[in-house]
């Protein structure tokens, strides 16, 4: 199979195509030939050297795929509601950047209806993850306030359809206004620019001093304690990245005298079970708002595999809106 290899950390210059054996699937595994891939921070940072890899997985980069399934056994296949030849999405571990890959089958999707398989691979690494950290983690619920720092980023967009398809109100933070106009035509109720603006004094007056009930945060280091300041009382807010560093010194007293919640998490490592949880509770809420249109898939731009140096180029200039794919038939 083609595959994109990382022929040593560095610049995506290292990012190369090459020829690997197929990979087979295991007991409680499906191969899926993959149509498309998503381009995500974290492959970026395996490239760099500073992501490796769960022990068992490829060293391949790559962490959601789309396809049809080409390999499996019947009878699990059957069991999960899948047959050979099905169209579906899937998040993975390692490997997506082939045009074969091996799924556990508890973390693979339908691609929902009226969806391309660009559209459907751009889903997974996303959804699981704002599910799993907004829903589960921090508890968001109906009229409730989410701030979501970065909000133009893949991450971003799929934070701000989710939390108002759930009732929420949504303020993002992005670093231009044409970023902000793009996370409002989304639906996002608020835009903060954090290089002209006061994103703390912003969510204050923007929840008339209340604050904001959750916070999706990816850049941690000194805006931890900033959030601290503009959260609610019985506020949580939760770290899923660390692109400002990865200390920060906050004000015990404020989380203690205001029953805060910092917490965090990351999905690659975590076990198969319960990334299968998360797909369960996706396929029964989220996929079926998607296939009625109210959520939508944002893609900025899709590279032909054979570019996924230059995929990985746009991501690191922070330029783009939405997600960066990989599309295995160009």
């Amino acid at each position: 199979m083609r595959a994109i290899t990382i022929t040593s950390f560095g610049k995506p210059e290292v990012l190369v195509e090459a020829t690997r054996p197929d990979p087979q699937p295991a007991a409680g595994e499906l191969l899926v030939r993959v149509t498309a891939s998503g381009v995500n921070r974290p492959d970026v940072l395996q490239r760099k050297g500073a992501y490796a890899p769960p022990p068992g997985a490829s060293d391949l980069p790559g962490l959601e795929i789309a396809g049809t399934i080409a390999g499996g056994d019947t009878a699990e296949l059957a069991a999960a509601g899948f047959k050979l030849g099905d169209r579906v999405c899937a998040l993975v571990s390692g490997g997506g950047y082939a045009e074969l890959c091996v799924v556990p089958i508890p973390q693979v999707l339908p691609v929902p209806a009226g969806l391309t398989d660009v559209e459907a691979a751009s889903l997974p690494e996303t959804f699981f993850t704002v599910w799993s950290n907004v829903f589960d983690r921090a508890r968001l619920q109906p009229g409730e306030t989410l701030l979501v720092q970065g909000g133009s980023s893949g991450i971003g967009v799929t934070a701000i359809q989710l939390g108002k398809a759930f009732g929420a109100q949504v303020i993002v933070t992005a670093g231009s206004d044409d970023k902000l106009a793009a996370c409002q035509a989304l639906g996002a109720d608020v835009g903060i620019n954090y290089r002209t603006q006061d994103f703390v004094a912003e969510v204050k007056a923007a929840t008339g001093g209340k604050g904001a009930d959750v916070v999706l945060d990816m850049v941690a280091g000194d805006y931890v304690a900033r959030e601290l300041q503009c959260v609610a009382d019985d506020g949580r807010i939760v770290i899923i990245a660390v692109q400002g560093g990865v200390k920060s010194e906050i004000n015990a007293g404020d989380v203690l005298r205001r029953r805060l919640t910092i917490t965090g998490s990351t999905l690659r490592p975590r076990p198969v079970a319960f990334k299968g949880a998360i797909a369960a509770a996706l396929r029964e809420r989220v996929w079926p708002q998607i296939e009625a249109g109210r959520i939508k898939p944002v893609i900025n731009k899709v590279f032909p595999a054979a570019q996924a140096a230059a995929a990985h180029a746009l991501m690191e200039s922070s330029e783009h809106v939405g997600k960066i794919m990989l599309d295995w038939t160009l």
